[in-house]
């Protein structure tokens, strides 16, 4: 991904995650953690500025090595959600997550995201891209098989989510 990001459309950019998106991202899982915790385990762990500097500095670590793509979703500027691959490149195949700000949800923005993405994950020679989420997710379900993904398979009691396990359904992509 070029370091000026993707343009994805009607003010829509997606760009590299760092370290001067902390605040901003911050302030926005803040202002969802209920929303995420139905979807993502990390946000039931301690998420504090500080925790996010490691792992923003983790992830960029994880970029440099070509394991990682972590992005940001902007609009008009503004970090509205996130989007990131991981990659696996010794099997030649990645993982995509995505999430954003319930303000923006339902306008394309994640899908224009997750396609974008798509496209790195073929432009860094990935055979195979994975989504992986709550199989109760409607919406994140709905979102992979809008990309053309196809349900492959649900994993019975793979999320912790908080105190509780729910099942996960796995969509795969063959690029």
């Amino acid at each position: 991904m070029a370091a000026s990001g993707r343009d994805l459309g009607d003010g829509c950019t997606l760009t590299l995650r760092d370290l001067s998106t902390v605040d901003a991202v911050h302030d926005l899982i803040q202002a969802n953690l209920g929303r995420l915790r139905a979807a993502e385990p990390w946000a039931w762990a301690s998420v504090s500025r500080d925790s996010l500097v490691l792992h923003t500095e983790q992830l960029l670590g994880q970029y440099a090595m070509d394991r990682a793509v972590p992005c940001v979703i902007r609009v008009d500027g503004r970090i509205v959600g996130a989007a990131s691959l991981a990659l696996d490149t010794y099997l030649g195949q990645a993982s995509l997550g995505y999430w954003i700000d319930e303000r923006y949800e339902g306008r394309g923005i994640v899908r224009r995201a997750a396609a974008a993405l798509v496209d790195v994950a073929r432009e860094r020679g990935s055979a195979r891209v994975e989504v992986r989420t709550g199989a109760d997710n409607v919406r994140s379900r709905a979102l992979a098989e809008r990309l053309g993904f196809v349900h492959e398979g649900t994993l019975r009691s793979a999320l912790p989510l908080g105190p509780r396990r729910v099942d996960v359904a796995v969509y795969g992509l063959v690029t």
